[in-house]
């Protein structure tokens, strides 16, 4: 019900047309990348998967953040407008169920970009680095590997929307923990594990262990997150 509604909700905000919009920006950028210098592409050492992610998946990744914080930001913005949330909570309802429906919302959305994204990669790596069917599904892996990296900020871009009131507060923060992580060294495995930096990390050429402990770490960030947005909403509620 809680779905429902919010997908009712969004049909003001021209959220789903900003996310498909960015959505086949993020996926254009690599096919303009390649059709503009496709020599410098083939004579690049590696897979198919590495040379374009090398190549693209950096600024991808920076695009996906910035449209999921500015997404989150509008998701809470609408309950907020107008006392909304005020009014909510003196609804025999639970708010938790507010944030289940906000993630159902955000995450679909997310998984849309990647769509576009692999497509885009894919038509990359089949017309200009030949590559064939298992280095297509190599160039999935990755794109999988970093939509997984990418839930943990989704949520947390969730959770920061929703304790901030104000629309540009949430935004502002938002934008710059994206560019914090940017300025986080890399190859320093606990700074690499900030929720807004971990999709920046490439899967070709990382070892298997690095891998699994990089999916772990998503998977927990994100419940993380999760638990610390229910211990938020008892608090507020409480002092309320």
């Amino acid at each position: 019900m809680s779905f429902r509604l919010e997908c009712k909700k969004i049909r003001r905000t021209g959220l789903a047309g900003a996310f498909i919009a960015g959505s086949i920006i993020a996926a254009a950028l690599p096919v303009i990348n390649t059709a503009a210098r496709p020599d410098t592409f083939t004579s690049m050492a590696g897979s198919p998967a590495a040379v374009l992610a090398d190549s693209n998946l950096q600024i991808i990744s920076m695009l996906n953040l910035l449209l999921i914080t500015a997404g989150a930001c509008i998701l809470y913005h609408m309950e907020y407008a107008d006392n909304a949330i005020q009014k909510m909570q003196s609804l025999p309802i639970r708010e938790s169920g507010l944030f289940s429906g906000k993630c159902g919302i955000l995450l679909p959305f997310l998984v849309l970009m990647f769509v576009f994204e692999a497509a885009s990669l894919c038509f990359c790596g089949g017309y200009w680095l030949n590559a064939g069917r298992e280095e297509l599904v190599e160039v999935l892996q990755t794109l999988g590997f970093t939509m997984l990296l990418t839930l943990p900020a989704a949520v947390t871009a969730l959770v920061i929307a929703s304790a901030c009131r104000n629309l540009w507060t949430a935004l502002g923060i938002g934008i710059l923990c994206i560019f914090l992580a940017t300025m986080l060294p890399a190859d320093i495995f606990i700074a690499s594990l900030f929720p807004y930096a971990l999709p920046f990390q490439l899967l070709p050429g990382m070892g298997t262990d690095r891998v699994i402990h990089y999916c772990i770490a998503a998977v927990c960030e994100a419940a993380a997150a999760c638990a610390a947005e229910i211990i938020y909403l008892k608090v507020r509620r409480l002092s309320a």
